[in-house]
C-alpha cells in the first residue's frame, strides 16, 4: 500500500483510539499528531480540514472526520 496515512489525534478521544487500533490489527503504517500538545500540528489539522474535533485522518489526499471504519476500509482496499 503506498498512500501515506496521518491521523490527528488526542490523548482522551475513544475514536482516536479506535481508528489507531484498527489500523494496527490491519498492519497499516501511520503517522500521528498529537494536536493537544503540538500547536503547529493542531493549525496544520485546521488549516487542511477546518475542523476542530479528532480524530481528522487522511489517507493520501482524502480525508475523514472521525472515525468511519467502513469507509477508511474501503479507502485501504480492505474487506
Amino acid at each position: 500500500m503506498d498512500k501515506t496515512i496521518t491521523i490527528y489525534t488526542t490523548p482522551t478521544c475513544h475514536f482516536c483510539h479506535l481508528a489507531k487500533e484498527f489500523f494496527k490489527a490491519h498492519d497499516i503504517n501511520f503517522t500521528e499528531h498529537d494536536v493537544a500538545s503540538d500547536i503547529e500540528k493542531r493549525k496544520e489539522m485546521v488549516e487542511r480540514s477546518g475542523q476542530m474535533g479528532v480524530p481528522v485522518i487522511f489517507i493520501g489526499d482524502d480525508m475523514i472526520i472521525g472515525f468511519d471504519q467502513q469507509r477508511i476500509a474501503s479507502l485501504l482496499n480492505i474487506a
